[in-house]
């Protein structure tokens, strides 16, 4: 019998960090550690689908650096899923889902993100409970940036 391999003993992050999106290209991203989110959410603008190879491939900007729209990195990836989203104003929003890796520190394991416009938010991504539970993070809300700048 096989046994699983153990789980990561618990680490913790504050209310918001830079973490990375390997397979997307973002080096360093700004998110805002949200435990109200069950999903995270990943800034994008000019989503675009189509298929390919079997696949429902999406191709999308980002503006990984708050408040400055001069910057933009462009990515494909295939797409999750489509879902309904409530968002904390209570506006629901049809919103593409796509799985990829998260760093932070020497953590990676990969997550579900929807793609939504976050151009008015102060935070370009938000890293939701599902993702923090996955990765075996807790969260201590008085601090910031335990991974570093």
């Amino acid at each position: 019998m096989t046994q699983a391999a153990p789980a990561p003993p618990t680490a913790q992050l504050g209310w918001r960090e830079w973490v990375a999106l390997p397979e997307l290209g973002l080096t360093r991203i700004k998110a805002k550690v949200d435990t109200g989110a069950r999903t995270s959410a990943l800034h994008a603008f000019s989503i675009r689908s189509r298929q390919r190879g079997g696949l429902v491939m999406l191709e999308f900007g980002v503006h990984p650096v708050q408040g400055n729209t001069d910057i933009e990195h462009w990515v494909e990836v295939p797409a999750v899923d489509q879902r309904m989203v409530t968002d904390s104003g209570g506006h629901r929003e049809r919103r593409w889902v796509i799985r990829t890796p998260v760093r932070w520190r020497e953590r990676e394991w990969p997550i579900e993100m929807t793609l939504t416009d976050r151009d008015n938010m102060r935070f370009r991504m938000l890293l939701g409970r599902t993702a923090l539970r996955d990765g075996g993070l807790t969260v201590d809300p008085a601090r910031s940036y335990m991974g570093g700048h």
